[in-house]
């Protein structure tokens, strides 16, 4: 018999807490844009250093992994002085990292991308967490209007990259993120936290939830696998339409925009349509969609159906992540904080290996479409753990 562990939900967060988490909306928005900026420069880099898609790829390696070692450092440092330290941190090394990456070598414009890298691995859960706390019942809808906000920078920032590269502007677009992260490590600096909260006996009005080792593991694979599958598209996504089309255009740029669009709007929605679907159903009809935009990408012929497949894929993502944090909080109460520690250093790792095994992939298939099966599979084999998921939970 497997053990169980009896967990309280944490309470509503009260108090003042409005105007921290309007600075933490906010500036999740410089989080989508640190996140995603790669994907755009990605054809920039490629021909600047005449890169291969292995050596390409592994910008998001060193990205991810840096991101790896910011959500480990970020759950001691709650666990040990609360959230403060490592948000701080986290958008002063986003606003260093994007200031230095129009760098003149290929080894500087990795530094600076584990910069940012390290900088999105430090906020990242904090944020999460303070908010599926604040959220209480409503968790996944506060958690899907976070995610809206970080996916308002991610689609931002093809263009605004675009526009940049078409006007000679980039070092100040970058110099305009860094102000940006600097700004935000002074708000949070002085913000109150409020009282750190402590683990509590179930009430009349929080059931305790039961959660075996087995849905651990099963939450630990879903963070790894889905970050994995939402890179690998967003990070491609540039360099697949450039292919397509058959050379460097503003609507390749800007591919990457139509995947965030997706996901933003998707966002925005989820809300609402979680006012009459319960979370699991959604969950599985986001997979299903996300499954089929991928399709349509790899069997794509023409940048038209390829921005299509993007948009779709985008569409499907886009209320997953926010729901697997809602059940991370939900199930876990006061421990998700240590288990969401180790559960983001998974989704890290995750976004390590997505875009460097789409460009391995690729590279030894001669085809950067056979690459895209891996978001593919990625999205199937998901569908086939929250159906599992959702017999061990009751879901």
């Amino acid at each position: 018999m497997s053990a169980t562990t009896t967990i309280a939900i944490p309470e509503r967060t009260t108090g003042n807490g409005t105007g921290l988490l309007a600075v933490l909306f906010i500036g999740f928005i410089l989080s989508g844009i640190a996140t995603t900026i790669v994907g755009p420069m990605l054809p920039v880099f490629i021909r600047k250093w005449s890169l291969d898609d292995g050596q390409a790829g592994f910008f998001s390696s060193v990205q991810f992994l840096s991101a790896l070692v910011g959500t480990l450092v970020s759950g001691a440092w709650m666990a040990w002085r609360g959230y403060r330290p490592s948000l701080v941190a986290g958008y002063a090394l986003i606003g260093y990292g994007l200031a230095i990456l129009n760098a003149s070598t290929h080894v500087n414009a990795l530094a600076a991308t584990a910069a940012f890298g390290l900088g999105y691995g430090l906020i990242t859960p904090g944020t999460n967490l303070y908010v599926a706390e604040a959220g209480g019942a409503r968790s996944a809808s506060l958690l899907n209007l976070l995610n809206f906000t970080w996916g308002v920078g991610a689609m931002a920032c093809s263009p605004l990259i675009a526009m940049a590269l078409r006007n000679n502007r980039l070092p100040g677009l970058l110099i305009g993120y860094a102000i940006f992260g600097g700004l935000l490590a002074f708000a949070l600096l002085f913000a109150r936290f409020g009282p750190e909260k402590h683990e509590k006996p179930a009430t009349t009005e929080t059931a305790p939830v039961l959660v075996g080792r087995g849905v651990t593991v099963t939450m630990a694979t879903l963070f790894f696998i889905y970050v994995c599958m939402e890179t690998s598209i967003g990070v491609w996504a540039a360099e697949y339409s450039r292919r397509i089309a058959n050379g460097i255009t503003n609507m390749t740029t800007l591919a990457p925009m139509f995947f965030y669009a997706g996901l933003t709007a998707g966002r925005g929605l989820a809300p609402l349509v979680l006012l009459s679907m319960s979370e699991t159903p959604l969950v599985l009809a986001a997979l299903s969609l996300t499954a089929l935009g991928t399709a349509v990408l790899i069997f794509s012929t023409t940048l038209n159906v390829t921005i299509a497949g993007v948009f779709l894929a985008g569409l499907g993502c886009a209320s997953i992540y926010p729901i697997y944090i809602a059940w991370l909080s939900r199930w876990y109460g006061a421990q998700a904080r240590r288990i969401g520690g180790f559960l983001f250093a998974l989704a890290s790792l995750g976004g390590s290996a997505g875009p460097w095994l789409v460009g391995t992939v690729s590279k030894f298939s001669g085809s950067l479409r056979v690459g895209f099966l891996v978001p593919l599979l990625s999205a199937l084999l998901m569908l086939c753990i929250v159906a599992s998921l959702r017999r061990q939970t009751s879901q």
